[in-house]
Formats: structure tokens, sequence, C-alpha cells
């Protein structure tokens, strides 16, 4: 890589690999120590988790669409050709990670795994820091004014 315009944000990890990495966490800890469960009935846990995972898939999968549709790559690392200011993007500036965040809460919710749910808020803060943090740099730089107006008006996360 040469200059962050040219070649993308500086993100040295893969995002996905970080919440998989939540997920496998959570059933470990689960089976090898005091598990974490939730003592509802499993028809309003199932119903809950597989709500909170659907609109995770939802966010996940507009914002990949809208990649898709711009000719871009949701690889981080990737250049950026331009910004993407409409679908998820006008209430969150990362729709994606939000999206997989949820994914993990609500797949632990419907196992009854809560420990896997609880390594999801962890898994997002070691991708703010691996991704979220490098790529704000990256279009702050690329984008200048028009991306400053965005992070003024959308919310990086909720």
């Amino acid at each position: 890589m040469t200059s962050p315009n040219k070649d993308g944000a500086h993100v040295r990890f893969p995002p996905p690999l970080v919440f998989l990495g939540a997920v496998i966490a959570g059933a470990i800890v689960q089976r090898t120590t005091t598990p974490l469960s939730l003592s509802v009935a499993a028809g309003i846990r199932v119903a809950a988790g597989a709500l909170i995972l659907a609109c995770g898939i939802g966010l996940v999968l507009s914002a990949r669409l809208l990649f898709t549709r711009t000719g871009q790559s949701p690889i981080p690392w990737k250049p950026t050709p331009e910004l993407i200011l409409r679908g998820p993007y006008r209430f969150t500036r990362n729709p994606m990670y939000v999206g997989v965040t949820l994914f993990v809460v609500g797949l632990g919710l419907m196992l009854n795994d809560l420990w896997m749910s609880l390594f999801a808020a962890p898994a997002l803060l070691a991708v703010h820091f691996i991704a979220v943090l490098p790529e704000e740099r990256y279009l702050a730089e690329k984008f200048g004014a028009s991306y400053g107006s965005f992070l003024a008006t959308v919310r990086r996360y909720l």
C-alpha cells in the first residue's frame, strides 16, 4: 500500500473474523463455564432473537447492495471511489458492523447462549479500533468537507 487515498483504509484484520471469534468464544464459554441463559419462554426468546438477527441481516444486505450498485468493494482496505449517503447510511455510518453485531446478539438469544450475545459488544469495540477508526481517517482525508458533513449529521453506530 502506498497512500490512503489510493489504497483504501489501513485495516489490517478482516472485521467479520472478529465477530466470528465472538460467536465461537461465546459458545466455548457457555459450555465450559457457568452457562448464561434467559429464563423466559423459549418461543419469546427465539422470536426476539430471530427479529434482532433478521434486522442485522437486513442492515448488512442493504449496505452490501448499495456497495454493489455503486461498484464498490465492502472490503475495508480497498479504495472507496465515492461516499454512500443513502439507505442505512442515512442513520448509521457503519451499517455492516451494526448489522453483524445485531446478528451475533440475536443468534445468542436464539440459542439461549447469553455469553455469545455479551461477546458482541467487545467484538464491536475491537472492530471500532481495528477498522472503524482507520476507515474514518481514510475517508476524512479522501473526501474532506463532504465527509465532515456526513460525520456531523449521521451517527457512527446508532
